[in-house]
């Protein structure tokens, strides 16, 4: 276990422009809304505060996660783009923290081992102060960061996001090699719903 604290974001206000007029976040996973399930592995993990970023069907995505220990934050702006929700999320950030770790409310296939594994990862770095994991060659997310870069995401000079983060930032940027595809794989597509559903299940259905 690693030393350090951290803090997490979640972002949870996108359009789920491409399910078709379903709602991605509230789609069942397992028996729970995937906003749910995600925001459960992420405070499994042990971070100071969790931050929940909302914006389309905000108060939707505020029911599903009722009774969870997370804090909200609107963003009125949520339309403008992915930033804006990471500039909000970050924004909103009370405890004292050494890392911030920005997540995507659709990566249903991590838990809370995984996250854990990516801070100790960043726990010890011996250089840089960005962790960005990739599968197989493939970028992912979650991104954690040095809480001392706070300022500069809130005012958009440093965008964790970003595609051009490790080209902008090679001597800050370290890549964490993840065990499994869980940090590359989302939800945006009713395609890809199916396809998570019906892993989730076979996977199970191993267990038994």
């Amino acid at each position: 276990m690693s030393a350090i604290t951290f803090s997490a974001v979640i972002l949870a206000a996108g359009l789920s422009s491409r399910m078709n007029g379903r709602h991605k976040l509230l789609l069942p996973v397992e028996g729970e809304p995937a906003v749910q399930r995600v925001a459960r592995a992420v405070l499994a993990a042990k971070p100071q505060e969790v931050i929940v970023v909302t914006g389309f069907n905000g108060r939707a995505v505020f029911e599903a996660l009722e009774g969870l220990d997370v804090r909200f934050q609107s963003n009125p702006r949520y339309r403008e783009g992915q930033m804006t929700s990471v500039a909000a999320g970050v924004a909103a950030l009370n405890a004292p923290c050494d890392a911030v770790m920005v997540c995507l409310a659709d990566q249903v296939l991590l838990d809370a081992a995984d996250y854990r594994a990516l801070i100790d990862a960043y726990a010890s770095m011996t250089q840089g102060s960005i962790l960005v994991p990739f599968f197989e060659g493939a970028r992912g997310n979650p991104v954690v960061f040095a809480a001392s870069y706070a300022p500069e995401v809130v005012n958009g000079h440093v965008n964790p996001g970003c595609r051009k983060l490790i080209a902008e930032h090679a001597g800050e940027v370290s890549i964490y090699e993840a065990r499994h595809d869980g940090f590359i794989v989302d939800m945006d597509t009713p395609e890809d719903y199916e396809r998570i559903c019906a892993r989730l299940e076979h996977e199970a259905e191993l267990r038994r």
